[in-house]
């Protein structure tokens, strides 16, 4: 290689790695910043499932009570086209009973069982005395100013549509988040109504980490605004240690230390402060740009 042929190689790298480092710390320079709509330092994953019965009234209020920012919750659809709050499509291991949600009409759905397994955290067991599944617009009604980050489970064309109007319908676009980890139900959820802010899902996020580790994550727009990533670690408190291999441990490290990365989280809520789903089994940050 000859020396003009080196300095401009060397020229155009160093201009790159420059340009990308500053951008990293100032992406408003490049992107226009987003609105931040609301911040959530305290998310309870399922309504706080540990300590109350996973997604009922009760573990909502709970939450609320003590000063929740943001109730996580998952959607599903019944046979009389109800949206539900439930973790599971089959209720087998909420109800005792092996059936689908999609399957029965709303009045049909049998109650949970009295204690449930945390399913996030291994010996754990969560109970309750409120053991009605409950409608999703009945949490729309209960805590109206409460910013509701939802999971819709299933793709379903019914499903996302009726979400949509659900929060149209108790006005609340600006309060309310929605996704899954799979990309086309996020891509549904976007066409079907651009005003709710999406999460990224897995695809997104492995692209995401990508464009981060190679420095090209600065030079591309970004539409999601909520980023979620499932932390490794948490796989540590679901296993017993002893029945872990050495590199399956190191794999599980490693994992978490490239997603949980400082400057990834800078970069994507800038200035606003770290917002953690419930017992750390998530790390959701504001995306600005």
């Amino acid at each position: 290689m000859s020396s003009t042929a080196a300095f401009y190689l060397l020229s155009t790298l160093g201009g790159y790695l420059v340009t990308s480092f500053l951008l990293l710390k100032y992406p408003t320079l490049l992107h226009q910043r987003k609105k931040q709509r609301f911040l959530s330092k305290h998310i309870s994953h399922r309504g706080g499932a540990g300590e109350n019965l996973e997604n009922t009234m009760a573990a909502f209020q709970h939450a609320v009570k003590i000063g929740t920012d943001m109730l996580e919750l998952d959607c599903h659809i019944t046979k009389d086209e109800q949206v539900v709050v439930s973790h599971d499509e089959n209720l087998k291991r909420a109800t005792g009973v092996n059936v689908n949600i999609s399957d029965l009409k709303y009045c049909e759905l049998p109650p949970y069982l009295g204690k449930l397994d945390v399913s996030f955290q291994r010996a754990c067991q969560c109970e309750g005395k409120d053991n009605r599944i409950p409608l999703l617009k009945e949490v729309f009604e209960a805590f109206p100013n409460t910013p509701i980050n939802i999971d819709i489970k299933v793709n379903n064309n019914v499903l996302i549509k009726k979400v949509s109007e659900l929060v149209k319908q108790y006005n609340r676009e600006h309060i309310t988040v929605w996704g899954n980890a799979n990309y086309e139900i996020v891509e549904k959820c976007y066409k079907e109504n651009s005003d709710i802010p999406i999460l990224f899902s897995l695809q997104r996020v492995l692209l995401i980490l990508g464009l981060f580790f190679t420095g090209l994550l600065p030079f591309v727009p970004i539409r999601e605004q909520f980023f979620e990533i499932p932390m490794p670690s948490i796989i540590l408190k679901l296993k017993e240690p002893h029945t872990m291999s050495r590199s399956q441990k190191f794999l599980i490290w490693l994992s978490d230390l490239l997603l949980m990365r400082k400057a990834l989280c800078e970069l994507l809520r800038l200035a606003s402060k770290r917002n953690f789903e419930g017992h750390c089994s998530y790390l959701l940050v504001s995306c600005y740009f």
